[in-house]
């Protein structure tokens, strides 16, 4: 198993543990994909929730280009959503899993396609 399986794997894990979520496993292998190196990356590798300028990087770099949504107020509700859902108390919000949710939070599973 490659080192990027093993952190699918993981995510997976996360998804099922912390919010009782059967992942796609298609898309959660394409957005890890997505990530890039960054996976790897102790530091990069997860999103420090209570950062708003790590919020505002990954509402412009991941929402907006990525996903190709529209600037608006819904886009922090969605992420503060996401990251209520993935837990608060969790220290550990895996950048991966957080993209998996707000992709499927806001529908745009064919920007994978």
């Amino acid at each position: 198993m490659s080192k990027r399986d093993e952190m699918i794997a993981k995510y997976a894990a996360d998804l099922k543990e912390k919010l009782n979520h059967n992942a796609d496993m298609d898309l959660l292998t394409k957005v890890t994909i997505g990530c890039g190196p960054s996976i790897y990356n102790k530091d990069s590798s997860t999103i420090s929730a209570g950062s708003e300028s790590e919020l505002e990087t990954v509402k412009n770099n991941f929402l907006i280009k990525k996903l190709g949504l529209k600037d608006s107020p819904q886009l922090m509700e969605g992420l503060h959503k996401v990251l209520d859902d993935y837990g608060k108390s969790n220290r550990n919000k895996y950048r991966a899993v957080v993209y998996y949710l707000l992709t499927k939070h806001f529908g745009k599973e064919e920007v994978y396609n």
